[in-house]
């Protein structure tokens, strides 16, 4: 039961979902509370969420379990990292690097917390320096934008580290950049602004617990340092062979041949030679799993899917057994979970097969399983829609909802109308008619969802433009309102409905250019627009600010502006979200 446990933690982990990932943690942590990697990985989970309190918990137990374990002390050390803890980060390092001195996580940890602790005893700057300048000061300013998933992404555009190492040089560069929101996400994540949800490339997958049975632990994707491959012992002279090792070497030798014979019938598309020669492989050297993987992919070619996932279970037993490449499991597994999704395609149960790929991430996360396990539930998803698809049922359901709509009964009327786009998710008016209800409830965002996705269905259907203009409109968008009315009027120009919708507008935005609001409702939509991105864009156009100083200041340029079309909406924008009023 642990072990099933951890396996949905570490699943959600490589999914990015690290809330899960602890939940499913701390479920096996009480039915193993001596596994002292259940503790790491909830750890890796804690630090990705930047929870480093708990992390640090978690880090201890785990230095507690197993004090001999390099891979501990990482975590311990990032913990303490995140509180800034910064010399107990360095002791928690060093630690770490007497039980594995070439650990390469565990060097740059140490770097790291060396870096900053020397800024921490550095006198503090001069009262006129950049409040800026720490934030991107050091290599702290890479590893954090480097652990938040909204720019992680950015890292890889040439010109956005450009950019952050222009301004890293000197921090005044920053106002040349301003209007990149690239950097205006930096600078939040840098200040602690906002924090975001990490993504699954946040840290590397945590590796799984062995079993008591189990050989000595294998490394796991959790662990940044690459595998080493184990150094080739010296040859001993002809002479000290035994003709037991003679024999050894000639085997392989000979395995080898076979192996490369299957891989070339393989490219000729002559499977069944293919077979021959590595089933051949196997028998002379059976601690190489690779034969068995290469004859399980010429069985998966063959179509052959359930000799190639005995051969896949096959390999990944002896691989455990002979402690290969984690690698090598992970892509048993998902060699494995291709076969079932190929036979899930006449069976209908792609159960096995997203399992068997969710397996394979925890042994390693790679990109193409990752793609395969997306595909699999996707494929689920959408044979679970086909046999649920019933437009009789959904018209039904719709009609329910319709009733309940009627007697005001607004939360049974969701129900039914959710329950007949299960039926039926392309009918405009079931999404429409849920529309309606989500902003009786004061559901707003989901009333806007629905309406949206009713005018994506049919583009022609004026009430999805009333009840999107609906929604807006109490959500105090006036402007945007109006667009969508008028958008709507297109396709049905005397639609009545519509047309009220716009008069409504009218009179709401009038009454912000005359300054009729009260000081609250004044107050409520300058906050409301300064939050509106469009609102920042047109305050931060250096032609709107110099345009907004002329309406002040200069009488007969402002005149010049008001024959300008474009600038009188961006205006009309700011008037209608209290930002500016005309007298």
């Amino acid at each position: 039961m642990a072990d099933e446990a951890k396996a949905k933690g570490n699943a959600a982990f490589s999914a990015g979902d690290f809330s899960t990932a602890i939940r499913h943690f701390s479920d096996a942590i009480s039915l193993a509370p001596t596994n002292h990697v259940l503790y790491s990985n909830r750890s890796a989970a804690y630090a990705s969420l930047h929870k480093y309190s708990d992390a640090l918990d978690d880090a201890k137990k785990t230095v507690e379990l197993k004090p001999d374990w390099s891979k501990g002390y990482s975590r311990l050390g990032a913990a303490h990292l995140g509180l800034t803890n910064f010399e107990d980060a360095v002791s928690a390092y060093k630690k770490g690097l007497e039980y594995d001195p070439n650990n390469e996580a565990l060097k740059s940890g140490l770097a790291d917390a060396q870096s900053s602790a020397s800024r921490s005893r550095a006198a503090p700057p001069p009262m006129g320096n950049n409040m800026f300048n720490d934030a991107f000061a050091g290599p702290e300013m890479w590893a954090k934008l480097t652990a938040d998933q909204s720019t992680r992404a950015y890292l890889q555009q040439p010109d956005f580290v450009k950019m952050m190492q222009e301004i890293q040089k000197n921090p005044s560069n920053l106002n040349l950049h301003l209007k990149d929101q690239r950097v205006m996400q930096a600078l939040g994540v840098l200040l602690n602004l906002k924090f975001r949800t990490p993504t699954s490339e946040d840290t590397d997958m945590p590796e799984s617990s062995p079993s008591p049975s189990s050989p000595p632990e294998r490394k796991r994707a959790a662990e940044a340092e690459p595998v080493k491959e184990p150094e080739p012992e010296p040859e001993p002279e002809p002479m000290e062979f035994s003709e037991e090792e003679k024999e050894r070497k000639e085997r392989k030798a000979h395995a080898l041949k076979e192996k490369e014979l299957g891989n070339a019938a393989y490219k000729k598309k002559d499977f069944d030679t293919a077979i021959a020669h590595y089933s051949k492989a196997i028998e002379l050297d059976d601690e190489d799993i690779s034969y068995i993987m290469n004859r399980a992919a010429t069985y998966l070619e063959m179509g052959q899917y359930e000799e190639c996932i005995k051969d896949c279970d096959k390999a990944v037993e002896r691989g455990r057994e002979l402690r290969s490449d984690f690698k090598m499991i992970a892509k048993a597994l998902t060699r494995k979970g291709t076969a079932l999704a190929k036979m899930a395609k006449s069976s209908k149960d792609y159960v096995p097969a997203i399992e068997t790929f969710q397996k394979a991430l925890t042994e390693h996360r790679n990109p193409d399983t990752l793609k395969k396990l997306n595909d699999a539930e996707k494929a689920k998803k959408e044979l679970e829609q086909q046999e649920y698809f019933d437009p009789k049922l959904a018209d039904e359901e719709r009609e329910k909802g319709n009733e309940y709509f009627k007697q005001q009964k607004y939360p049974d009327a969701v129900k039914h109308y959710t329950e007949s786009l299960k039926r039926n998710p392309n009918d405009p008016r079931a999404y429409s008619n849920r529309a309606a209800c989500y902003t009786k409830l004061g559901a707003l965002p989901e009333g806007l969802k629905d309406a949206e996705k009713c005018i994506e269905l049919d583009p022609t259907f004026s009430k999805g433009y009333n009840r999107k203009g609906a929604v807006q409109f109490f959500m105090k968008e006036y402007d945007k309102a109006m667009e969508t009315y008028q958008e709507g009027l297109k396709h049905d120009p005397h639609n009545q409905e519509l047309l009220d919708g716009i008069k409504r507008c009218v009179e709401q935005i009038n009454k912000a250019s005359r300054g009729d609001l009260s000081p609250e409702e004044l107050k409520e939509r300058q906050a409301k627009g300064m939050q509106d991105p469009e609102i920042q864009n047109i305050l931060q156009d250096p032609v709107m600010r110099q345009v907004l100083t002329d309406f002040q200041e200069n009488p007969k340029a402002a005149q010049e502006h008001t024959k300008n079309p474009m600038v009188m909406n961006k205006i009309q924008k700011l008037v209608s979200a209290g930002i500016v009023q005309i007298r």
